[in-house]
């Protein structure tokens, strides 16, 4: 399974891309090439005849089977991937061109929502990509589950398909099937302990991991029906599922699953979060009923993270919150769950707090894991694959839309990195290399592919010019998210190098 030093001693495949980051800051450069190197480390060689159902108790597994494209997402003692870390990593894997190995994950996930498993997907499944990991997985009705990774993988599937291409996510009718009813069935069968008024809201049964949970904080003992994670998560997925039917053509189904998530956020914002600010916000309810405040790890910082909580000083005062609180007496002791700081700083815009919170994660890499089986905490895979996805949707802000031939981005560059530039960032058959000089000036080149792509290069704030290649333009803005950007939008055909500036 893996080496003394946690290397895995299956061989690995070459990988399809090969980023390469330069910078000014030196840390961005050491942190993104062992990521990089560790997680290439993490993948399997499809075909591979390996063991099964290997965990801390059972080191021989039982028996082989043939694996299939995938990572390792989980534990790096146990012979599968799980949901959960799975959904984290999607992004990382995305930067490294594994296309292949997240559609067939994504694929074995939606096929296991089965109508006996009430439409939850199994939490973990061996590298063959069918077998259920035994360690979580006992019957039917007696294995690990968690209301948010149903959603996760719903808006994981959208964000594989922009960063791909692959119609697969959409003509596919197990994936097809498994968006439908997680967006749909999953919440209607799981929606009963708490009355929502006009909307449903999932729930977990606050019986454990085994008989299905509401949060993924399972460090919490409270028997919560609903949770921050859940919500946020299920707000996200049906953006997500907005979004897919309208690439399908069905933009019936995309206009309900948009009314579904404007009516979910505005039910949250107005009633399901309460009026409290910061350590006052509610971020759960117990099965009797009972609002939940205060410090809930997963349950609080998903909530900003998933972007449920509206613009303003309200979750400006949650993000110093969740800030305080993981800085001091609430730092969660597993390096799985800091990971997903940089993310929820980022996605609100606070880059300072986001690089502070990846090198955080970094330099803690060489520590021993909470979990002593399991090794260092560089060796949870999530580490190394988290960080990669970070570098690029985070400091260099990049949005992929391969189906749509295009991209945007927006400097995210924290305070003392003057430049940062990456190479060889594959999105659908391209390969891209991008520059920002800053948190105004930008340069995209289109070293390769089949059609030329349509670059929104944004801006934080409101500029009076914007100069194209160094021909002014006329500013145009933007607010997304409460933020208001310039912009510039220009074709990029392969081979051609665009610099675009603001102000």
């Amino acid at each position: 399974m893996t080496g003394r030093d946690g290397e895995p001693v299956t061989p690995t495949p070459l990988p399809p891309a090969d980023p390469r980051v330069t910078s000014s800051d030196p840390k961005i450069v050491e942190m993104f090439d062992w990521s990089k190197r560790k997680a290439n480390s993490w993948v399997q060689l499809p075909g591979t005849q390996g063991p099964l159902n290997v965990d801390e108790n059972n080191t021989a597994g039982s028996g082989t089977g043939t694996y299939a494209a995938s990572y390792w997402a989980g534990y790096a003692n146990r012979s599968g991937y799980y949901s959960r870390d799975m959904a984290h990593q999607l992004a990382g894997a995305g930067v490294l061109g594994l296309h292949a190995e997240n559609k067939a994950m994504l694929r074995s996930f939606a096929a296991s929502a089965t109508p006996a498993h009430k439409y939850y997907p199994a939490w973990a499944l061996n590298f063959d990509a069918k077998t259920y990991l035994s360690i979580d997985y006992r019957s039917p009705t007696n294995f690990v589950r968690e209301v948010p990774a149903t959603f996760e993988l719903v808006q994981k599937s959208e964000e594989a398909y922009r960063w791909s291409g692959d119609r697969s996510y959409l003509d596919d009718p197990a994936l097809w099937d498994f968006y439908r009813r997680a967006t749909d069935e999953f919440v209607t069968l799981h929606d009963g302990l708490k009355d929502n008024g006009a909307v449903k809201v999932a729930e977990g049964t606050g019986k454990g991991i085994f008989q299905g949970t509401a949060s993924y904080n399972e460090q919490s003992s409270e028997p919560l029906a609903e949770a921050g994670d859940a919500i946020g998560s299920q707000y996200q997925a049906y953006l997500a599922m907005a979004s897919l039917a309208r690439s399908k053509g069905d933009c019936a189904l995309a206009d309900r699953y948009e009314a579904k998530a404007r009516d979910l956020k505005a039910y949250f914002n107005s009633t399901w979060s309460g009026t409290g600010s910061g350590a006052a916000m509610v971020r759960g309810y117990t099965t009797d009923g009972r609002a939940l405040t205060g410090w809930g790890k997963e349950n609080s910082w998903f909530m900003p993270m998933k972007q449920i909580i509206e613009p303003g000083p309200r979750r400006e005062a949650y993000l110093d919150y969740i800030d305080q609180q993981a800085s001091g007496a609430g730092r969660p002791s597993n390096i799985e769950a800091l990971t997903y700081l940089p993310d929820t700083f980022f996605r609100n815009n606070r880059n300072d707090t986001a690089w502070k919170w990846m090198k955080d994660v970094y330099d803690h890499k060489d520590v021993q894991h909470v979990n002593a089986k399991q090794g260092t905490n560089g060796d949870y895979p999530e580490v190394s694959f988290t960080l990669l996805g970070q570098t690029v949707e985070g400091l260099m802000g990049v949005v992929p839309d391969a189906p749509a031939r295009t991209l945007s981005t927006r400097s995210r560059l924290p305070s003392g990195m003057d430049w940062l530039r990456i190479e060889d960032l594959r999105i659908g058959d391209s390969a891209f290399s991008l520059r920002h000089d800053g948190a105004a000036k930008s340069s995209l080149t289109h070293g390769s592919g089949s059609s030329p792509y349509t670059w929104e290069a944004r801006f934080p704030g409101a500029y009076a010019t914007v100069t194209v290649d160094g021909v002014a333009r006329p500013a145009r803005t933007k607010v997304v998210d409460g933020v208001t950007y310039t912009y510039a939008s220009t074709v990029v055909a392969p081979g051609r190098t665009v610099t675009v500036q603001a102000g």
